[in-house]
């Protein structure tokens, strides 16, 4: 047998979920989940939230309905011993929903950019299964309800159920999705919305007493959109705690040990959607780019990102006192705003209320570490 065939036919071993350790697999970029691992938590754990917010890259809790709910996020050390994993997404109920009216719902979710997902065939006779495995920590037990979604053309929605048997223990589970071979079924090739992979935590009757689609893809109703329904204890138990870890979905109906990517791979991946512009590497973190004074109390930085991002990007702040302008002396940031702003790269303004002279150069940096500045093409 010939070197060639040796490498074509390593290229195309698959090993199954079934020994502690295990291979680590010869194929690669089988996974359609970016930070399965959980590596990348570039906006920084978070604390007090009441609204939708992500927390390690790529994976978003979303809420509607909400009245007591206060949680947080949080990239979290605690894993399952003898993977390869380091961290793990930490969603905590630090004051609980004293219950789950109908118009309420409770989720996290990954979302996959459309045009990742055309070899899934969705829509026609060709479509393929997917299968999904993940590590969970729950100090909840129970029935969990967890699911795709599918908006372009005709939504359609497709749950599965998984249990969590001991609280507080590392799980692994492994769901088989049916292929979407629906009319309306497919995926538009673009850089929209794709797929939606959720893990229902609560949902109101609004969203749970349509007909179950667990034995494959159903055209998209209110109703089904969390139907098998789910427990809805880890919402309304204070302290509550759901972890995950080693998330992959794959073509197939087998899983395959977790692809380990390398941190740099999984960044650059996570930076399509979410740049930090000034990541904590020093006590008072520059920002990137070079700056200018437009006039004598505006401050321009125009910058190149790292990679080429979704779409055209929105800025996100904290606050515009966390910053300062530096030309020779200090001066204090009292608004910042988008100067030009593209996929590949663009301008930010930043106003001082007092004259910065005329000197041109200038360099701005955030007063202190975990000030984020991010620009978001999310989905």
């Amino acid at each position: 047998m010939s070197l060639a065939r040796d490498i074509a036919d390593l290229g195309s071993v698959t090993t199954r979920l079934d020994t502690v350790g295990g291979s680590s697999g010869a194929l690669s970029n089988r996974s359609l989940i970016i930070n399965g691992a959980q590596n990348v938590n570039q906006r920084g754990n978070q604390t007090g939230l009441t609204a939708n917010a992500y927390g390690t890259d790529r994976f978003n809790f979303t809420l509607t309905g909400r009245d007591e709910l206060v949680y947080n996020l949080a990239q979290n050390t605690d894993v399952p011993s003898g993977y390869g994993f380091a961290n793990s997404l930490s969603f905590q109920a630090t004051t609980a929903e004293s219950a789950i009216a109908a118009d309420e719902y409770f989720f996290i979710s990954h979302r996959i950019e459309a045009q990742n997902l055309q070899h899934l065939a969705y829509g026609t006779s060709s479509a393929k299964k997917v299968t999904l495995s993940f590590w969970v920590k729950s100090s909840v037990t129970g029935t969990f309800c967890i699911g795709l979604y599918k908006a372009d053309n005709t939504a359609q929605v497709h749950n599965k159920t998984y249990t969590i048997n001991s609280a507080s223990t590392w799980e692994q589970k492994t769901i088989t999705f049916e292929a979407n071979t629906l009319s309306g079924g497919a995926i538009d090739d673009d850089n929209g919305l794709g797929l939606y992979v959720t893990w229902h935590l609560a949902a109101g009757s609004n969203f749970d007493s349509g007909s179950s689609t667990s034995s494959g893809w159903a055209n998209y109703s209110t109703t089904n959109w969390c139907e098998p329904s789910t427990t809805d204890a880890v919402i309304t138990t204070t302290n509550a705690t759901f972890l995950l870890t080693g998330v992959q979905l794959e073509v197939g109906d087998t899983a395959t040990d977790f692809e380990h990517r390398s941190y740099g791979d999984e960044l650059a991946r996570c930076q399509r959607y979410c740049i930090d512009l000034t990541p904590d590497s020093g006590t008072s973190p520059y920002f990137p780019g070079t700056g200018a004074c437009a006039n004598t109390t505006v401050a321009v930085t125009h910058m190149a990102f790292p990679v080429q991002m979704r779409a055209t990007p929105s800025l996100s702040f904290s606050s515009a006192g966390d910053y300062r302008i530096y030309n020779g002396s200090t001066h204090t940031v009292t608004a910042i705003g988008i100067n030009g702003m593209s996929p590949v790269g663009g301008g930010v303004n930043f106003s001082v209320a007092s004259s910065m002279g005329t000197t041109q150069a200038v360099g701005v940096y955030a007063t202190g570490t975990g000030i984020r500045s991010l620009v978001v093409a999310e989905l």
